[in-house]
């Protein structure tokens, strides 16, 4: 291994995080010890998305050995695209790389993969050599031995969280004056406008604008291109003539979220915000009001990750539906909101809650594979707890008809080695702002309670 280029000496979590991270080191070389092809021996039986990692990542390092047939391991592997696999990168390929022995003894695998690149920095004096892994621990022992030691970062969709789309925008006080030409028309009992879109308006489809103070004005963006862009005036929920199964919009970004809710031309909405603003309250009233009234859809499906917050409390039995019940307690929680007859008493509250029951069903994200669902409105909580390649798999579930609504809040991710910026729900968010079918709201106000507002301040 000669040259001015950085070899990357991969860990096993890296591999097991993104198979495809053996072909985003561009120009780079990259090196595998052998205990991390070891550990992901032992990783690849199971059902989990870990393990389906770690038997792609042995798919992936069979076709490189025998696109090479089987001669010039000890000179590298030619890192080009795999097969089926179409990755944005530049012209330059690097080679890749394998501790040809194994190191003495039986330690700790963390120790060996360090010892392996220790041998491999001192046999390559002249080239930089990146030991990369999701462990800090690790990288904290790399640092002490004086090798350089990075975060796997090539799967971020943003460097910087703060730079997230948040789906709405205030105008100007002279936004008026600065569109002097306006066409309004009234159709359908909705008011549309359509203006010459200034250089400034970084506007995408769906976002939602407002003008506050004394003429206010809260408007979404229809259509929007180099030149003009169409808006059309949000209908007012926060009053209760237009409340959404009985539930009134509290304040500005509540209105927003409704408004995309309720739209049937808006098929993937995401609502991001911290505990207490009201996301999967507004999802399932639009959803209740959508299945039992409008009958736009058949049925609400409900479904989070199961990672929990504190010990596991071990096996659960029952069905399906009723081992994800104990992970539903949100749902419960805002159907008892939902469900409250003004009339009827106990018997017509069981009534009532005995109907919504019917309508809504609970289902795991571990079965969600090979599954399509017609004309549902399926509803993902706790949505930073999937990685971006879970929540492809749950957004091509949805078939005619299907509106998909996810939840999160990106401060509370408890799936290990994900970030903010490298969460499945801030993918989601990033990758469709663009497209004319979806929609995004930041919900920022808390709405439970004085005490939660201040406890989310505070604590």
């Amino acid at each position: 291994m000669t040259g001015s280029k950085r070899i990357y000496a991969l860990d096993t979590n890296v591999l097991l995080h993104d198979p495809t991270s053996l072909f985003r080191f561009e120009e780079h070389d990259v090196f595998i010890p052998m205990t991390v092809l070891e550990e992901l021996d032992e990783k690849k039986k199971g059902a989990s998305e870990v393990s389906r990692n770690g038997r792609q990542v042995s798919r992936f390092l069979n076709e490189l050995i025998v696109r090479g047939n089987g001669h010039g391991i000890s000179n590298g592997l030619e890192l080009s695209n795999p097969e089926g696999v179409n990755l944005k990168r530049g012209g330059a390929v690097g080679r890749l790389y394998f501790q040809q022995r194994t190191t003495n003894g039986h330690g700790k695998a963390d120790n060996l993969i360090l010892s392996a690149v220790i041998e491999l920095r001192d046999q390559n004096p002249e080239r930089s050599v990146v030991l990369v892994s999701k462990d800090i621990n690790l990288r904290i022992k790399a640092k002490i031995y004086g090798i350089d030691a990075e975060d796997y970062e090539n799967d971020r969709a943003l460097d910087d969280f703060a730079l997230l789309y948040t789906g709405s925008t205030e105008l100007g006080e002279d936004f008026w004056d600065k569109h002097p030409e306006v066409q309004s028309w009234n159709e359908r009992g909705r008011t549309f406008y359509k203006l010459d879109r200034r250089e400034d308006e970084d506007w995408y489809p769906n976002q939602c604008l407002f003008l506050p103070g004394d003429n206010s004005v809260e408007l979404r963006v229809l259509h929007v291109d180099d030149v003009k862009a169409t808006l059309v005036l949000l209908d007012d929920h926060s009053h209760a003539n237009h409340a959404v199964w009985g539930i009134a919009a509290r304040n500005r970004e509540q209105n927003f979220a409704l408004n995309v809710l309720m739209d049937p031309d808006v098929d993937f909405v995401t609502l991001l915000g911290t505990a207490g603003t009201g996301k999967t309250l507004l999802a399932l009233a639009a959803g209740l009001a959508q299945v039992m009234d409008q009958q736009r859809y058949r049925e609400i499906i409900m479904t989070r990750a199961t990672v929990s917050v504190g010990e596991d409390i071990g096996f659960l039995p029952g069905t399906e539906e009723e081992k994800m019940t104990p992970w539903m307690g949100a749902l419960t929680d805002n159907l008892e909101v939902l469900a409250n007859p003004e009339e009827g008493g106990s018997w017509g509250r069981q009534a009532t809650n005995d109907l919504l029951a019917s309508r809504i069903k609970i289902r795991s994200l571990n079965f969600m594979r090979g599954r399509t669902f017609l004309s549902r409105y399926l509803i993902i909580d706790e949505a930073q707890n999937l990685t971006p390649k879970q929540m492809k798999t749950l957004i091509t579930r949805a078939g005619p008809g299907t509106k998909i609504v996810c939840l999160g809040n990106v401060e509370q991710i408890d799936t290990p080695y994900l970030t903010e910026t490298t969460s499945g729900l801030t993918y989601a968010v990033d990758r469709f702002k663009h497209w004319e079918h979806s929609a995004h709201i930041t919900l920022r106000r808390g709405e439970r309670s004085r005490l939660a507002d201040f406890a989310s301040e505070a604590l």
